[in-house]
């Protein structure tokens, strides 16, 4: 039997226990859009997407979790085009949105690193890739050394798509850090920190030549692969500790 709980109760929980406030970031982190006071069923997802919010619609959730929300740095303060179909679709039917950003890549239990070091078989954890002075990444090792290969293999089993990988480190391999999204630019702590591989979601043109230069592996396991962990671990999360109905739906994207 699922819960219902406030609204307020369940933003409130989520701010705390993810620690929304601690640092700044490039979206607002917490409720984004309110809808109906009370919240039973939630829809989660990687982004905030029309398809996305067309699903929460169709599912009947009155509310939806997401890691990349509406609203970030630097967009226009307009609500015009697909911004307001989006806007106006949850309003329409009162369901409200919720994001966070930074503080689900960086949470220790149920962020996008921390589940992916974990699943990989890392252990001794260690946050690193500072950002506004909090860390966002992990870096663990394996118990015993891994073939860069079986690496490669790990992250194709684990976020179900072939990544992208320069393979320029120690071969077996022991240590291995992670963060997710678009952080190309964290290799370089990455690199400074000694690890043998590296792990995130894209890659930029200058990235294979800085991965042989500096004798480190580069992953690059997709942007959106990367992130489903965090608000799948977070669902489950909420369904333990508020008792709510929870659920996934992954809008497929290769980048």
């Amino acid at each position: 039997m699922t819960a219902t709980v406030p609204l307020t109760t369940l933003v409130g929980h989520l701010d705390r226990y993810l620690d929304a406030g601690a640092a700044r970031d490039y979206a607002p982190n917490g409720l984004q859009v309110e809808g109906r006071s009370e919240v039973g069923h939630l829809v989660t997802g990687v982004s905030a997407s029309e398809e996305l919010l067309e699903q929460a619609v169709a599912r009947g959730a009155d509310a939806g979790l997401v890691h990349h929300g509406l609203f970030w740095e630097g967009m226009p303060r307009v609500l015009t085009g697909p911004m307001r179909r989006k806007v106006a679709l949850l309003l329409r039917h009162e369901i409200s949105l919720l994001g966070y950003h930074l503080p689900l890549d960086r949470h220790p239990e149920v962020g996008n690193n921390a589940v992916a070091a974990r699943a990989l078989g890392l252990v001794d954890l260690t946050p690193f890739a500072l950002h506004e002075g909090l860390p966002t990444g992990f870096f663990g090792r394996f118990p015993a050394p891994v073939a860069a290969t079986e690496l490669v293999a790990r992250c194709r089993g684990l976020f179900r798509q072939e990544p992208l990988a320069f393979l320029a480190g120690p071969d077996p391999l022991t240590t291995v850090g992670i963060v997710s999204g678009g952080a190309q630019r964290e290799v370089h702590q990455a690199i400074a920190a000694g690890l043998d591989a590296y792990i995130t979601g894209e890659a930029t043109e200058w990235v294979m030549a800085t991965a042989r230069e500096n004798r480190i592996h580069y992953l690059a396991v997709g942007h959106h692969a990367g992130e489903r962990l965090g608000v799948l671990t977070l669902g489950e999360h909420l369904t333990r500790e508020l008792g709510l109905e929870v659920t996934f739906v992954d809008i497929p994207n290769p980048v």
